[in-house]
């Protein structure tokens, strides 16, 4: 089954939401107090009554040439669109409690030292991710240290943290931008090539009586996986190097409710303009269909939002 939502009001063509359920049962469903809105690449915001999880914020989605022949240019000097994140918050259209960083790189990382300093939120992530951000700006007293096993609660909902794993790629399944840093470092990363991957992270978070887990990369750890239960999780289109990749993560996780597309789309391109670049989405939606059909395949378009 797959649900296609598009929500495109911020953007000029309306302020409804337009939903599409093929194949699914005509039948009422009690919605949950969780609500998901997706702004591009994996940045997520997770509504839990009053309070609001940000994962991988990258509203600012500068050009590196990531899906053209040659690749991103590692040279791509480091930005932050200020006035547009600022538009973003003074509008109330974004705020943060907590901003959950599954790894280092540039497009889940660059944002979040300014939003942290905007919102005040507090911030998880390795410590690797934690010493770029420190490096460029984040309030440190707001930084918290993650490894992988934290079982986290909080007012009105709870975050749990699992040891995952980045993408795999090329013939020898190698990851982009690999590398560690410690605390003690506070050199200023100054191009992309500086955002190390710094481990990876994946992240459950419950509350209003459902759960999301998402993950930043297409692999994971299966092990880290026995006993969840999510009623939606985000997975990313790829994963051609790992075992089975689709099949036995949503056979691990019991055949989710809902699998939710994530982090499919060219970031090289501003929010509004959702275009999948490499067919990985159709991809991505066979592979859910044929291991886990009563699953719903779950599509959004930037900023377009969710409800389970």
């Amino acid at each position: 089954m797959e649900t296609g939502i598009s929500r495109r009001g911020l953007f000029g063509a309306g302020a409804a939401a337009a939903a599409i359920l093929a194949g699914a049962p005509a039948t009422a469903r009690a919605a949950s107090g969780l609500t998901l809105r997706w702004w591009g690449n994996n940045g997520w915001e997770v509504r839990i009554g009053p309070k609001t999880i940000l994962i991988d914020p990258w509203p600012t989605r500068f050009k590196t040439g990531t899906y053209t022949s040659a690749g991103a240019d590692p040279r791509t000097p480091l930005s932050v669109n200020r006035e547009l994140i600022d538009g973003y918050l003074d509008r109330g259209l974004l705020r943060a409690d907590h901003i959950l960083v599954t790894h280092g790189h540039y497009d889940h990382l660059t944002d979040v030292p300014y939003l942290a300093q905007r919102t005040g939120a507090t911030v998880l992530g390795t410590e690797t991710h934690l010493s770029l951000m420190a490096a460029l700006g984040a309030p440190e007293d707001q930084l918290a240290i993650a490894t992988g096993g934290e079982d986290l609660t909080f007012d009105g909902y709870s975050i749990r943290v699992l040891r995952a794993l980045h993408s795999a790629t090329g013939t020898r399944a190698r990851v982009a931008f690999p590398g560690t840093r410690t605390l003690s470092r506070r050199d200023r990363p100054r191009v992309i090539a500086d955002l190390l991957e710094g481990g990876t992270l994946a992240y459950q978070v419950s509350g209003g009586g459902a759960s999301v887990l998402d993950f930043g990369g297409s692999n994971y750890v299966e092990s880290e996986l026995a006993g969840l239960r999510p009623d939606v999780v985000l997975v990313p289109p790829g994963g051609a190097k790992v075992t089975e990749y689709v099949p036995r993560l949503l056979r691990a996780l019991g055949n989710p409710r809902y699998v939710a597309a994530t982090h499919w789309d060219d970031f090289d391109l501003p929010l509004g303009r959702a275009h999948d670049p490499n067919g990985g989405l159709e991809v991505l939606r066979k592979a859910v269909a044929a291991a886990s059909p009563g699953s719903e395949f779950v599509v959004l378009d930037h900023l377009g939002e969710f409800t389970p």
